[in-house]
């Protein structure tokens, strides 16, 4: 996947190599998980009202997308100030272990931290935008945003040192950007719109209980508590095919009430497949979060992978199969 960042690769003053640092400082390639689900919940808010608002869609994907990479940068600077980045020697790159910017001295936590904060307000200008164009309760659902974006990993609350960074990922990369950005194209919220968030809420959830197992000995020693620390690896695994039978379920049920086309069937039976194979890669034993042989951590690179795969492929299936959905949302 390509040595981590540094100096040689990264460093100087010129515009491009400063706008290449501050982007890998996101983490662009899981920013994915959280545009897919306002992508999904603008196509079902625009099948329920019949029309497609395009600014209130791009106004949406860029806050989700900022909340999400302020979120990456700042979980960063909570991390190296932890010790859980700088002392995680079982990390897999660029999946697990954060950036490695600070840690490879690319840049300083201060400035991460006020990279964090721009990405922030930025996010906040957006959402006032919204607000303009929406009404008052977007307000409400962006403040909730950015503020479990923010709380996430920021002391004192660092709710994922707590064993709730899990769900608080589903919340705010999962049922709230869904239902929001559905919402926003006039729908209304309701028992569907939930339903039909909840296979990427698991598969989003899925993604970040993959994540953490590699990192287990590190953030098991800075005090970082996840749930992964907490339960251990043979119980991470369990929740996590979990997760997707969750999601496969609630796609099913989704078809059964025509809210989905019969195509979303094809996400539930990857999304199981997903759930077996990788859960089948993610060893049940302690080892596999400290130093482990070659071939864990190849199985573990490969879970990983496959999580991220299922997360967008069944995400463009739902899209689709709700746009082709016998019933409309809302209308039952």
């Amino acid at each position: 996947m390509g040595p981590e960042p540094n100096l040689a690769l990264l460093g100087g003053q010129s515009v491009e190599r400063l706008l290449k640092r501050y982007l890998v400082a996101t983490r662009p390639a899981f920013l994915v998980a959280s545009l897919a689900p306002v992508l999904v919940g603008t196509t079902a808010g625009a099948r329920g009202s019949g029309e497609m608002d395009w600014l209130a869609a791009a106004l949406a994907a860029l806050a989700t997308l900022l909340v999400h990479s302020a979120a990456n940068v700042l979980n960063d600077v909570a991390d190296d100030q932890s010790g859980a980045d700088r002392s995680n020697t079982g990390r897999i790159y660029p999946y697990t272990g954060g950036s490695r910017l600070i840690q490879n001295e690319v840049l300083s936590s201060a400035q991460m931290q006020r990279w964090g904060g721009l990405l922030l307000l930025a996010a906040a200008g957006v959402g006032i935008a919204l607000f303009a164009l929406k009404g008052p309760w977007v307000l409400a659902m962006g403040v909730a945003g950015i503020s479990l974006g923010a709380l996430y990993s920021l002391p004192p609350v660092k709710l994922v040192s707590r064993g709730w960074g899990e769900s608080t990922i589903a919340l705010a990369f999962g049922v709230l950007p869904f239902c929001g950005a559905a919402c926003l194209q006039g729908g209304r919220f309701d028992n569907d719109l939930l339903l039909l968030s909840a296979p990427i809420a698991c598969w989003v959830t899925a993604i970040l209980l993959v994540n953490a197992v590699p990192d287990i000995a590190a953030d098991r020693a800075a005090g970082k508590f996840t749930l992964p620390v907490r339960v251990g690896v043979a119980n991470t695994r369990r929740l996590y095919v979990l997760l997707h039978v969750v999601a496969a379920t609630t796609i099913l049920a989704g078809i059964a009430w025509q809210l989905l086309h019969p195509l979303a069937a094809l996400a539930a039976l990857l999304s199981l497949m997903a759930g077996s194979n990788a859960g089948s890669n993610i060893i049940a034993n302690d080892r596999t979060a400290d130093k482990t042989s070659d071939t864990s951590r190849e199985r573990l690179k490969a879970a990983i992978e496959s999580t991220l795969r299922i997360h967008a492929i069944g995400s463009a299936i739902l899209l689709v199969a709700i746009w082709l959905a016998p019933t409309v949302i809302g209308s039952r």
